[in-house]
């Protein structure tokens, strides 16, 4: 329970609905900002004011999964305002009061750095992006699907990085019958990929690699999908790019070739997301209840 924790909600998507019904459910006094089309939806929820003193009582802010923008703008799919946070106003709330966001950018990690305020980036955590892995593999399932014209069972498809997300999407489209690679730049994520029964390739020197695919799903944010990976795939094949914006992949070059890449970050939020506003809401709430509160409470 969250009796007597006061927790802000700041812009977000459809998993900010069901983290504001968790919070409510928790008996904590929410502050929601950027839900102004939903038509009074949570009444038992509190407008914030800016400018008021609701601010001098936040244990928390959520920010959405993106965070802010590099000016600091938050938006929100249930407003057409946006939001702006700015240090003036972080640093009037408590001491202890966290700010968690999907993703941190460098205008919020220092904005978090001048106020000295803990920030949270919810992404980074192993447990969430753990979690968040199986929407995405069930969302990666549904897209290639939607957008290919041959079964994945016995298609070759290669999954670049063996991250939390790309482990889990090279052990499904394994069981599912997949001829599935995974690109690793260690020996010992190498060794992973031999373990379970797959092939490693060397994302070191993938230009010298057999990179010919049916399907290549990246989950590196930064290029490595870069043209001399795209002139190997046969004009077939499909790129989903499951990394965060602006992905990993030369998407111009693949255009240019005829080759169908998709980016598509952030899938537990559309395909899911129930399971994935109670997914940041569990983790946001043992988060806070362990933080540091005001003395005397």
């Amino acid at each position: 329970m969250l009796t007597g924790y006061h927790v802000a909600v700041i812009g977000g998507d459809a998993r900010q609905i069901e983290l504001i019904r968790r919070l409510n459910e928790w008996d904590a006094t929410v502050y929601l900002a950027g839900f102004d089309q939903l038509n009074e939806s949570f009444r038992e929820a509190i407008d914030l004011d800016f400018d008021s003193d609701q601010v001098e009582k936040l244990d928390a802010i959520i920010l959405p999964v993106p965070g802010t923008d590099s000016e600091g703008k938050i938006e929100g799919i249930f407003s057409n305002q946006l939001i702006h946070l700015s240090e003036e106003w972080l640093k009037r709330t408590p001491a202890h009061c966290q700010v968690f966001s999907g993703i941190a950018n460098d205008h919020l990690k220092d904005l978090a750095s001048k106020t000295n305020r803990t920030l949270i980036p919810l992404m980074d955590r192993d447990d969430v992006a753990i979690y968040n892995s199986i929407p995405t593999v069930e969302g990666t399932l549904m897209l290639i699907i939607q957008h290919t014209d041959f079964t994945i069972h016995g298609s070759k498809i290669i999954v670049l990085g063996l991250g939390r997300v790309g482990m889990s999407l090279a052990r499904t489209f394994d069981h599912l019958g997949a001829k599935v690679s995974v690109g690793v730049r260690s020996s010992k994520a190498a060794a992973r990929v031999y373990e379970m029964g797959l092939e490693p390739i060397d994302m070191k020197d993938m230009a010298k690699a057999d990179m010919s695919c049916d399907i290549l799903l990246n989950t590196v944010p930064h290029l490595v999908v870069d043209a001399s990976v795209i002139k190997q795939l046969p004009s077939h094949a499909m790129i989903l790019d499951l990394a965060s914006k602006p992905g990993g992949t030369d998407f111009r070059y693949a255009d240019k070739r005829g080759i169908k890449a998709l980016l598509a970050p952030g899938l537990p939020g559309i395909v899911a997301p129930k399971t994935a506003g109670r997914i940041i809401a569990d983790v946001v709430s043992r988060i806070v209840q362990k933080g540091s509160r005001k003395e005397n409470e």
